[in-house]
């Protein structure tokens, strides 16, 4: 919205503003139209090809604002079954500020992953979180490590990397890998001591899961063990390539945090995927 006024390119603002039964987006979801680009998705189809439709006549018409209602059955061709309003609004200075008000409250009200690390799998990682409805703080005590991740990432450069942990909000995530075994423990460990966190995940392997739980067992903590994700992205796909690791390690993240439920990672996942988590040991959520 800002490129285009500062371009002056003429564009609308589509967003469902109601979603009714079956739908393919949900209400609140939006697209950015000109006269010949579109960005983002009310859902596609139909649906999405009558917005485009009527954001382009209302810019073509010098209009401010519209509706459209949509019911989504054969006589569109999409068979959601559900009825959706569409409003379409012209990109103004006054619908910027509006927009840039609602995005801040949104933002300040996902939830909070944070990453330690950035190294090759730690970038990789938040490559693949930075475009979900997550919050994300990646913490490293190299603020050069820091440099050059996806816009909207939290930059986090500290010598004391366990504080970013202590000071956490509640239910957020901890995703763990250094470039230091012994830091990993002290901030894994960190972590689950919270007794809060919607997900603690350590990359690494069989091994190390039981280096750690030796550890925990010397100070009479054994049991945190069992709610550790070690190793993170833990499919049963033998993959080390940071791409895939954090593709993975991603949709473990954003079950956990998105889903707003108690439940351990191996059931949440267990009806999508039988061979997920096939190692027997339960890591909880």
């Amino acid at each position: 919205m800002r490129d285009c006024l500062l371009s002056g390119t003429p564009a609308a603002i589509v967003r469902v503003g109601q979603a009714l039964g079956s739908t393919p987006r949900e209400e609140g979801a939006a697209m950015l139209v000109t006269a010949n680009a579109v960005q983002g998705t009310v859902g596609g189809g139909r649906l999405e090809w009558h917005g485009i439709e009527a954001a382009r006549a209302l810019i073509a018409g010098g209009e401010r604002e519209a509706r459209l209602a949509v019911p989504l059955g054969p006589r569109i061709g999409q068979c959601c079954g559900g009825h959706v309003t569409l409003h379409l609004r012209a990109v103004t200075e006054a619908a910027l500020a509006e927009e840039e008000e609602q995005e801040a409250r949104e933002r300040a009200s996902l939830p909070v992953a944070l990453l330690f690390g950035a190294g090759h799998t730690g970038r990789a990682v938040a490559e693949a979180l930075s475009p979900l409805p997550i919050r994300l703080r990646v913490v490293d005590s190299r603020p050069e490590a820091l440099e050059g991740l996806p816009p909207g990432v939290e930059r986090l450069g500290l010598a004391i990397p366990e504080a970013a942990v202590a000071s956490a909000p509640p239910r957020s995530a901890f995703l763990v890998m250094t470039h230091d075994h012994p830091l990993d423990f002290l901030l894994a460990a960190a972590a689950l001591r919270r007794g809060d966190a919607s997900y603690v995940g350590m990359i690494g392997s069989a091994t190390k899961r039981e280096t750690f739980r030796r550890a925990l067992a010397e100070t009479g903590e054994e049991a945190l063990v069992a709610g550790l994700t070690l190793p993170v992205g833990g499919s049963g796909l033998r993959d080390k390539r940071p791409a895939v690791i954090a593709a993975l390690t991603a949709a473990e993240v954003a079950v956990c945090l998105l889903s707003n439920q108690q439940e351990s990672l191996p059931d949440r996942l267990a009806g999508a995927d039988p061979g997920c988590h096939s190692d027997g040991v339960r890591r909880t959520g």
